[in-house]
Formats: structure tokens, C-alpha cells, sequence
């Protein structure tokens, strides 16, 4: 199991801002744990326009020493070497991926229930990414809300399994999920759209700070 730090995970793809590549490095600069591209809407990009971005996006990570994950795209990730893959419950099965990739590549798999993190983690799985946990509008296609009582079951039955909580996160309600066993918060327009990225990054550095510090553990 490849070991990845999501305590502070952000996802993006340029659909969600009008300066993809001047956010990424912003939080870079200030801190993020992860970063994960998410090309994905109407007017994302494809084929080589897409790798070009991606590349450019993986440049940024490996210059600040951030893990660059792909979302969905296995061909992708595989092509330009990056450090893993994110696939949902409607992409290509967690088992066929963790073989393309590689032992040695991170997997995270996006979960909604015990069974499919059970499934997830017999596949190999890295950390798992549960939600929606608030109301969110970055994913048109998102399931209903769950709240945090799924991620705490999970946690539960998984102490060693890294689970990230996604959707609607803001700092105001990050403390929750890590309450309920979570190992990182995940954030996309809440980051992408402000009109100060690195503020609101540091107002979450300052959540998990706090609760790392509750818990003991330091960061």
C-alpha cells in the first residue's frame, strides 16, 4: 500500500476556474496535502490538449513535492507517469485498475457504502474518498448527502484505511470528518472559485491543526 498524505486534498480541472494553473501553484505554494485533476464538464479538454494541461499540472506537484493524481483517466496517468488514479463506482473496476497501475502507484477509489469499501480495499485501494458529506455543487452527477455517519462506520471497521471526506467541505465544517475517523478533507470549488485560494487554505491548515493537535498526533 503506497502511502499518501490527503489530510488536505485539493481536486480540480480548468472548468473550475478561470486560472487553473495560477490557483495550483497559489496552493502549492501554501500547503495542500494533494492534488487530484478532475477534467471533467462540458468544455473540458480532451486528447492531446488534455495531457498537455495535465503535464503542465504534474510539473507544478513535482516541484513542491505534492502527489499528482489523475481522476478516471487510467490511460492517461499511465501515459504521463503520474503518481496514481482516482476511479469512481461507474469507471472501470478497482481490481483491473490496481493491475494496470501497478503496485507501486496510489489508487483511490470513491465509496458510498461499507460493501463497496470493503471491495475497494480487497482491490488494493490506498484510500478511499466518501460523500457527499455536505451539499455540493461541483459534481452535477453527486450522490444524495450522506453526512459523516457512513465515514465513521467505515473508519471504524478500517482503522488503516485512509479515508478522505468530500463534498460541500468548507473550514467552517471540515472538523466533523475528522471527528468521524477521517484522514483528510477533500475540496474543490470552495478553493478554486475564491478570490484568495491560499486564504482559504490556511483557514483549513488552521482546522486540521487544531484537531491533529486534539488527537495528539502532530503534524
Amino acid at each position: 500500500m503506497a502511502n499518501i498524505d490527503i489530510q488536505l486534498y485539493f481536486i480540480m480541472g480548468t472548468e473550475n476556474t478561470k486560472n487553473p494553473l495560477g490557483v495550483l501553484e497559489e496552493v502549492l505554494q501554501e500547503g495542500i496535502t494533494c492534488f487530484q485533476l478532475r477534467e471533467k464538464g462540458p468544455h473540458a479538454l480532451i486528447g492531446d490538449e488534455k495531457r498537455a494541461f495535465a503535464e503542465k499540472c504534474q510539473q507544478l506537484c513535482r516541484q513542491y513535492g505534492v502527489p499528482f493524481i489523475v481522476n478516471d483517466d487510467v490511460e492517461l496517468a499511465l501515459a504521463i507517469d503520474a503518481d496514481g488514479v482516482h476511479i469512481g463506482q461507474d469507471d472501470e473496476s478497482a481490481a483491473d485498475v490496481r493491475k494496470k497501475m501497478g503496485a507501486h502507484k496510489i489508487l483511490g477509489v470513491s465509496v458510498h457504502s461499507i460493501e463497496e469499501a470493503i471491495a475497494a480495499k480487497e482491490a488494493g485501494a490506498d484510500y478511499v474518498g466518501m460523500g457527499p458529506i455536505y451539499p455540493t455543487i461541483s459534481k452535477s452527477d453527486a450522490k444524495p448527502v450522506a453526512g459523516t455517519d457512513k465515514l465513521q462506520e467505515v473508519a471504524a471497521l478500517f482503522p488503516d484505511l485512509p479515508i478522505v471526506g468530500i463534498g460541500g467541505i468548507t473550514p467552517e465544517n471540515a472538523a466533523p470528518v475528522f471527528r468521524a475517523g477521517g484522514a483528510g478533507v477533500a475540496a474543490i470549488s470552495i478553493i478554486a472559485s475564491a478570490e484568495s485560494p491560499k486564504a482559504v487554505v490556511r483557514r483549513f491548515q488552521d482546522v486540521i491543526a487544531n484537531e491533529m493537535q486534539e488527537r495528539g498526533i502532530l503534524r
